[in-house]
């Protein structure tokens, strides 16, 4: 059951490497049910694309849904049931704009509510192709629960150490990093993941997919970090699998105690990054090609 008593700072996750059926909304739901029920946990964690399934392609326009849409609302009916919260991935529709979609990672909570980050980083080279079927997210939120504060990434993001401290500097207790990482990425995203978790004092989950999705192999591995970026428990590798970890908020303090890089952040460090970026320099250029002209 859902922790909502005040000062309550524990929660158990459920991360839940698996692989789903590409285009089949009904059966991925379907699996989702049923790792669900073999546990008891307050949050149930899938990887990315896990409503879709992954290597979707053009099939992506036809499975996407708004974050009001039937596959949500099914859901919804499970958290509410179980009394607990669901994060996956999915094609989402952009809400105003028709023929726009977004890779989401979505949080159900178990009173109905449903948030969603919308990924900010697209790979686009190798097998990845995502810019040329997604727009990017332009927000970056942290969601507020019975159980602490909850930020969002998707697979990639990860290599932006930007996105991670953003959210942890807005509150995050816990980040929470859904993926379909091929074994061909498996080195990196276990190099970045501790990484991340040290570098802002902050609790990391990680769930990636298992198995194959056409020609691509998925290792699983989900895995969580505690914020000194000790490993606290690890899926098996290249199997589905269901793992839980207790989760105890009161740790954040002592950690961030003992490496104080949150009181030590010095921001004006992003308003240089902005100066040394391409595109600064690009829109130099061509304010100085205007100014010249004039």
């Amino acid at each position: 059951m859902v922790h909502t008593l005040p000062g309550v700072a524990g929660m158990k996750l459920a991360l839940i490497s698996a692989r789903p059926t590409i285009a089949d909304k009904t059966k991925n739901i379907q699996t989702m049910e049923n790792y669900i029920k073999k546990t008891k946990a307050d949050i149930y964690v899938f990887g990315e694309y896990f409503l879709s399934g992954d290597r979707c392609k053009d099939e992506f326009r036809d499975l996407a849904e708004p974050l009001d849409g039937p596959s949500i609302q099914h859901l919804k009916k499970i958290a509410k049931t179980k009394q607990c919260y669901i994060v996956f991935g999915m094609p989402c529709k952009d809400s105003t704009i028709d023929g726009l979609l977004y890779n989401a990672a979505v949080l159900i909570h178990p009173n109905g509510t449903v948030d969603a980050y919308k990924k900010w980083f697209l790979p686009t080279s190798g097998p990845f192709e995502e810019k040329i079927f997604f727009d990017e997210g332009e927000e970056l939120p942290v969601f507020t629960t019975a159980l602490g504060k909850i930020g969002l990434l998707i697979c990639y993001d990860l290599n932006f150490p930007e996105i991670a401290k953003a959210l942890t500097l807005q509150g995050a207790d816990l980040l929470i990093c859904i993926s379909a990482s091929p074994t061909t990425t498996q080195k990196y995203f276990e190099t970045l993941l501790p990484a991340r978790a040290l570098e802002n004092t902050v609790f990391i989950a990680y769930v990636n997919l298992a198995g194959n999705q056409e020609d691509l192999v998925y290792w699983g591995g989900s895995q969580v970090y505690d914020p000194l970026g000790n490993l606290l428990e690890k899926a098996p590798y290249l199997k589905e699998s269901i793992i839980t970890c207790d989760v105890n908020l009161k740790l954040l303090e002592p950690a961030r105690a003992r490496r104080p890089v949150l009181r030590d952040i010095r921001p004006e460090i992003y308003q240089d990054l902005y100066v040394l970026s391409r595109y600064h320099t690009k829109q130099k250029v061509a304010e100085e090609k205007k100014f010249k002209s004039t």
